[in-house]
């Protein structure tokens, strides 16, 4: 039997990349999935159909994050089409490296709109949902342990998702909501790839510092997502695991 079968999951930011890869992986183990997207409305309806195709459940939201009412209508449009709500993935991010010195109040909100503000209100809509059993995964990174230069912004913003995730596994706990946080190295996406990453001296330098030898992949990341949605991790909630193929 499929691991997550008759479970129903919202992952956000879910139109590409590491995103797309978790919906897909969790609708292939049985779970009918809320693939959400702000904009990339033809990514997310190609996840949608590729999930469909081959025999799973889900359907495209639409929403930002990043304000109350876009959080709590992706949720409330995914209960209405599937009864509940079992796994949340926070995965909806953005990132922008800057100096110090070029840092501006616009860099530092649009940051921690998204990836804080985001995650608080979408979680904050999903939990009155939740139930014993469920799932809150929330998406950080590898830099809020490397702490790279030029990143103060994002890696404080990735940061506070690890103190999110420890303060609402210990809230969410006593309901038998489990909250962990899911920390990837660099993986190759549709974002490094515009970001410039893939290919340069940082693409190379990051595997060579890395004992696996190579760079993520969104599957790599995927596989764990599921892990932590399923009863397999039924003992798992406050951790944050790196992924990050042993690059520290």
């Amino acid at each position: 039997m499929s691991k997550l079968q008759g479970k129903t999951a919202l992952v956000t930011g879910a139109s590409k990349g590491i995103g797309a890869a978790i919906a897909k992986a969790l609708a292939a183990e049985g779970a009918a999935v809320a693939v959400n997207y702000a904009s990339s409305k033809a990514g997310a309806d190609a996840v949608v159909a590729e999930i469909t195709a081959a025999g799973g459940k889900a359907f495209a939201v639409q929403g930002d994050v990043a304000n109350a009412a876009g959080a709590q209508a992706i949720v409330a449009q995914t209960v209405e089409r599937f009864g509940g709500l079992d796994i949340l993935v926070n995965n909806s991010g953005v990132y922008e490296f800057a100096p110090i010195e070029e840092v501006t109040e616009a860099h530092y909100r649009k940051q921690f709109d998204v990836n804080v503000l985001g995650l608080l209100l979408t979680t904050q809509a999903a939990a009155k949902h939740l139930g014993q059993g469920a799932s809150i995964i929330n998406i950080g990174s590898l830099v809020s342990r490397i702490t790279p230069p030029a990143s103060a912004v994002y890696t404080a913003t990735k940061s506070a998702v690890e103190g999110i995730t420890g303060a609402l596994a210990r809230e969410l706990g006593p309901r038998g909501i489990r909250v962990n946080a899911l920390n990837p190295g660099l993986v190759e996406t549709e974002g490094t790839h515009s970001a410039g990453f893939i290919g340069s001296d940082f693409h190379n330098h990051a595997a060579s510092q890395t004992p696996l030898g190579r760079i993520g992949q969104p599957r790599d990341i995927a596989s764990i997502a599921v892990f932590l949605a399923s009863d397999d991790a039924g003992w798992l909630t406050g951790e944050k695991l790196y992924a990050s193929g042993g690059m520290h």
